[in-house]
């Protein structure tokens, strides 16, 4: 059976889970507790010597890094949501190599500072924060700007693209990054949240929060 190794609160992690769902993939999720440092012992280690989240074991083969995770799932399952079609699959990889770059490092800069480094004891770093915003007030409206004129980001069709830009976004709330000031990303986002894919992987992001603070 396919087994995901991922962590509650990591975005990456949680795209894969998304994506498996939506796939209507059986699997088993073991959770890793990255505090506890359960990513540096010897058997996670042998599942990715860099010590992160996600891993996927399917059967023997493993393989590491969240992008290349769910192509991997959706290409064995011959779904849609990587396009066959070239230029498809290529706009589907831009959006999804637009938020490993910018979207998603920049919320990551803001959530750790604002919500990990707290928790975790570690001082903040404002810059960085002011950094992140200034990198969201600039690439947000790039993303909210095609979904103005089609549903998903990839035109009509749900890709792994929207499931990439989803994920980075989760902890917008947490993290205090007002996102109603972008009403098409808004309205793509609540869409999606409701959908049996997000609700199977948690109620929120919120909540899981909540529940691992107050654990």
């Amino acid at each position: 059976m396919l087994k995901i190794y991922g962590a509650d609160l990591s975005p990456p992690s949680n795209k894969v889970r998304f994506v498996a769902n939506e796939l209507g993939l059986e699997y088993e999720y073991k959770a890793v507790n990255l505090v506890s440092g359960e990513n540096q012992s010897e058997g996670h280690l042998k599942l990715h010597p860099g010590g992160k989240v996600p891993v996927i074991d399917d059967d023997g083969f493993v393989l590491f890094e969240s992008n290349a995770i769910v192509r991997y799932l959706a290409t064995k399952s011959e779904s849609p949501l990587y396009p066959a079609g070239a230029k498809q699959r290529a706009l589907a990889d831009q959006w999804a190599d637009f938020v490993g770059h910018h979207v998603g490092t920049a919320l990551g800069r803001v959530l750790f500072n604002r919500v990990f480094a707290p928790f975790l004891g570690q001082e903040t770093d404002e810059g960085a924060i002011t950094e992140g915003l200034s990198f969201l007030e600039r690439f947000l409206p790039v993303v909210d700007a095609p979904l103005k004129e089609q549903r998903y980001l990839v035109g009509g069709e749900l890709t792994l693209a929207d499931f990439s830009m989803l994920s980075a976004l989760d902890p917008a709330e947490v993290a205090q990054v007002d996102l109603s000031g972008y009403l098409n990303i808004t309205r793509w986002r609540q869409d999606l949240m409701g959908r049996d894919f997000y609700t199977k992987t948690h109620k929120s992001y919120a909540d899981v929060l909540a529940a691992v603070a107050g654990g």
